[in-house]
């Protein structure tokens, strides 16, 4: 699914909360439906929402939500603003050398490209990505021109005015607005890239990690997992 490591520097730290006592801050995009978005009321929303509510219920954790911009979320994290994150990101290796991951709770997921004709050439053309994705490292080693923007809103803003091409995203971040186009937009190919989606934690927070591995594996045992992932992507979407 989204999102490869940004090119950032992490300094070691230590666990700012205890385990028994302090909340845990879970961080979000909060810009990514059905991922993770901001509703009506202005709160975090979404499948993640849904699913780290049940985490942290399954874990015994008093938790809450904190928003971030995608190109900061992982330095964030490392400098301590919150505990997690839970915002629709792979499991990569070069994110592994700066942060931990708990057990997937999201197999991988094909990404797309979406553009305004199915003609469009998406090998050689001009494709957009949101900034730091493994869809703008994906465009950018397939030979075709990639134009990063800050955020999956503004790609698609790309493709309408002429920027670009075609955009590369998570297929189940793009088939609702394609399916909302009224024909405007078409899905041209879809590719496979990306491994399963998992919590980032730091390194340090081993305590934190097990409690919720334990939670993850406890929800795709019951099959609450999958409930929950056909609720927010289809009945056809991969799960657990």
């Amino acid at each position: 699914m989204k999102k490869i490591l940004l090119a950032t520097a992490a300094l070691a730290f230590s666990a700012s909360f205890a385990i028994g006592g302090e909340t845990i801050r879970m961080g979000t995009e909060g810009a990514y439906p059905p991922y993770n978005f901001i509703n009506d009321a202005g709160e975090v929303d979404g499948f993640e929402r849904e699913l780290g509510d049940e985490l942290c219920k399954r874990a015994n954790l008093t938790c809450t939500w904190v928003t971030n911009d995608w190109d900061s979320i992982i330095p964030n994290l490392v400098s301590g603003n919150y505990d997690t994150i839970i915002a629709g990101m792979s499991i990569t290796p070069e994110r592994d050398e700066v942060i931990d991951f708990t057990l997937p709770y999201l197999p991988p997921d094909p990404s797309a490209y979406v553009a305004l004709s199915k003609d469009v050439d998406v090998k050689n053309g001009v494709i957009a990505a949101q900034t730091g994705t493994i869809q703008a490292n994906y465009i950018a080693q397939s030979g075709a021109t990639v134009v990063e923007f800050a955020t999956p809103d503004e790609t698609i803003a790309a493709v309408r005015n002429g920027e670009a091409d075609a955009v590369l995203a998570d297929k189940a971040y793009l088939a609702p607005i394609v399916a909302e186009s009224n024909g405007e937009l078409v899905i041209v190919a879809e590719v496979p890239i990306g491994g399963g989606v998992g919590m980032g934690l730091r390194e340090s927070d081993t305590e934190l990690k097990e409690k919720f591995n334990a939670a993850i594996s406890s929800m795709k045992e019951d099959g609450s997992l999958t409930k929950l992932t056909k609720k927010w992507f289809g009945e056809d979407a991969n799960s657990f």
